[in-house]
């Protein structure tokens, strides 16, 4: 890392930060209304930051999780989540599609891990997943580009 000081650019423009954090409400707002578990939620959250490695978001999705009352052991098999016994057929889906619009480099969120999460989530939850995918993406940007501080 270099001894450069970042520009927090949430602080740097705060109505933009303050216009991610109104998303960030409707976003969760959407999730609940489609009917998507809290937890799963967290999980999601969780699963992008660690793809993206925002070790900010992660400390901060992990502890949140956590006193929702996740499972520590769904959080530590998360990244193996497709061999692992603890998620249902709805968090798979979910994950799955997670995982491809944070790759989508990978192959822009390919026909064959959206038509997999169709089969399983309705329209809504389709929609709301893409929006958590998308915000976190967002959020794990911003705090790495920002270098916010993750410390004991």
């Amino acid at each position: 890392m270099s001894n450069t000081q970042r520009v927090n650019i949430g602080k740097q423009h705060p109505a933009a930060y303050k216009a991610l954090i109104a998303l960030s409400s409707e976003v969760e707002a959407a999730a609940a209304s489609a009917g998507l578990d809290p937890l799963l939620v967290e999980l999601l959250k969780i699963r992008a930051s660690q793809i993206n490695g925002c070790a900010f978001c992660l400390r901060m999705h992990t502890r949140d999780a956590l006193r929702k009352g996740e499972n520590p052991d769904r959080i530590a098999v998360l990244p193996g989540w497709e061999e692992a016994g603890y998620y249902s057929e709805t968090d798979r889906a979910a994950l799955r599609l997670t995982e491809a619009i944070t790759r989508v480099e990978d192959g822009h969120v390919r026909d064959e891990e959206y038509d997999a999460a169709a089969a399983v989530l309705t329209a809504d939850q389709i929609s709301a997943v893409s929006w958590l995918a998308t915000l976190m993406n967002a959020f794990n940007r911003v705090a790495i580009t920002s270098r916010y501080p993750v410390e004991r």
